[in-house]
């Protein structure tokens, strides 16, 4: 199992950028597909963008990609999420998942595909 913890969440007007962090601990993350979601309020979680353990494949939902950019250090067991050019609607809880059942998995776009959450950071975007 991976405990994970995210930062970097924040209030920043449209248009601006976020950085967010997630520090695991308790084994490597090198084999493991991690991923970032989001929920904003009374809607479901959904997946925001994946990668691969060694990092080399990424994957993103429509509505991010080209502003978003996931990325991680093994070494350092953490993985980020650059968030450019944010929308009103990106404003959210932000949650980073590992899934620990199997190594080397493909990169999973559901929640049911992670097994190990963050307890979240807020993300919040002003018009």
């Amino acid at each position: 199992q991976v405990q994970l913890v995210e930062s970097g969440g924040g209030l920043v007007q449209a248009g601006g950028s976020l950085r967010l962090s997630c520090a695991a601990s308790g084994q490597t993350i090198g084999y493991y597909a991690m991923g970032w979601f989001r929920q904003a309020p009374g809607k479901e979680r959904t997946f925001v963008a994946g990668i691969s353990a060694s990092g080399g494949s990424t994957y993103y939902a429509d509505s991010v990609k080209g502003r978003f950019t996931i990325s991680r250090d093994n070494g350092k067991k953490t993985i980020s999420l650059q968030m450019n050019s944010l929308k009103p609607d990106d404003t959210a809880v932000y949650y980073c998942a590992a899934n620990s059942r199997a190594r080397w998995s493909i990169v999973g776009v559901t929640t049911s595909t992670y097994n190990d959450w963050g307890q979240g950071t807020q993300v919040t975007v002003s018009s």
